[in-house]
């Protein structure tokens, strides 16, 4: 007698390239939702089937995962929210042992938690919202950073908070000039952290073995206005988030634009801002410092939008938006970047496209 073994159907992704990144789960597939915190891993299994939902609270430990491997089989997904460091562990584990793991995008888990009726909320209830959030909507899969990005991330990470430290004590240096002589070692020891930082990130920007993921970094710096952080920084983003469209990474870094209007009362055009709002800085100050170029393409395009009557805060929103959609494609593509080819984006008829129209708008 031949058994007949069941086959998993396999994740696949939604169609059309804007969606390519998601994955809807496969109603035959269990879900294992997890809500991650640093002590403990409190979890949902959902077998898609007739039977409740069980909950398991094991510790966040390689004890405590082998444990829900053990008890969940092999064609579950895994589902959960980025916790830092604390979801490396069951991540790494679970992709070791052969499971899909996604992601829960926490702004919109917590949108789809709000909008169910439980109005109470602790662990257990997160980690049931996540499943059900799970079965009712596609996910990305979750970005696991290789160990050259992990430490690009950590260092960019530790300069930004350098970076607002400074600043600060700047700032209370010019409000109390009495105690400007107390602050100024401390400044002077930030900066010179910063200075070390920035060249540990040129170093492994430069390095030959690290090609394969900050090659791109060396690309983006020839783009005027990025620099060695900014480069790195979006090359990391880059490399740990799936942007099929390029209108994907400017609204993720929330440069897209948004309005409101109701009924006969017409909304502001903004930005949103929302998303990774230091990637944001970044590139606003990059598009900032096109300004001072002698000669740019994104100089000439800041001037064609204040031209059309666009506040000076909204043309370099729009100049930043053009610089992320510049730098999506050098690293989605490849190649390097050729000023002549910035903002020349024509149909078949010659007439401008909808990509170089989009990014007139104000911020």
């Amino acid at each position: 007698m031949v058994e007949i073994q069941s086959i998993t159907p396999p994740l696949r992704p939604l169609p059309g390239t804007r969606h390519a990144h998601l994955y809807r789960i496969p109603a035959e597939r269990p879900i294992l939702s997890l809500d991650v915190s640093k002590d403990q891993l409190v979890t949902t299994y959902n077998d898609r089937g007739p039977q409740p939902r069980q909950r398991f609270t094991v510790p966040n430990t390689p004890a405590g995962i082998r444990k829900l491997l053990a008890r969940t089989p092999t064609e579950c997904c895994w589902v959960l929210e980025p916790t830092g460091r604390y979801s490396n562990l069951a991540v790494d584990q679970a992709r070791s042992a052969g499971r899909d793991v996604l992601l829960a995008e926490p702004r919109r888990t917590k949108a789809f938690l709000q909008s169910s009726h439980v109005r109470a909320k602790n662990d257990p209830l997160d980690s049931d919202g996540i499943n059900e959030y799970a079965e009712a909507r596609p996910l990305p899969l979750y970005p696991r950073p290789t160990p050259t990005l992990e430490q690009t991330q950590q260092l960019l990470s530790a300069r930004r908070g350098l970076s607002q430290s400074l600043s600060r004590l700047r700032q209370q240096s010019r409000e109390l000039p009495l105690a400007a002589a107390h602050l100024a070692p401390a400044c002077e020891q930030l900066q010179q952290q910063l200075v070390a930082i920035d060249k540990q990130l040129q170093a492994l920007v430069d390095a030959p073995e690290h090609a394969a993921e900050l090659g791109a970094a060396q690309r983006l710096d020839a783009v005027p206005g990025i620099g060695t952080v900014t480069a790195a920084a979006v090359n990391a983003c880059l490399q740990r988030c799936v942007f099929s469209h390029p209108d994907q990474f400017v609204a993720y870094v929330g440069l897209d634009i948004t309005v409101r209007e109701s009924g006969k009362k017409k909304g502001k055009r903004e930005i949103s801002q929302r998303g990774d709002a230091e990637l944001r800085r970044l590139l606003y100050l990059a598009a900032q410092s096109n300004l001072r170029c002698k000669q740019s393409p994104f100089k000439d395009q800041y001037a064609r939008e204040k031209a059309k009557g666009l506040t000076h805060t909204g043309a370099v929103c729009a100049v930043a938006r053009k610089l992320a959609k510049v730098c999506w494609s050098l690293v989605k593509h490849g190649g390097e970047y050729d000023a002549q080819r910035v903002g020349v984006q024509l149909t078949r008829a010659g007439a401008p496209c909808a990509a170089e129209t989009e990014a007139s708008g104000s911020g």
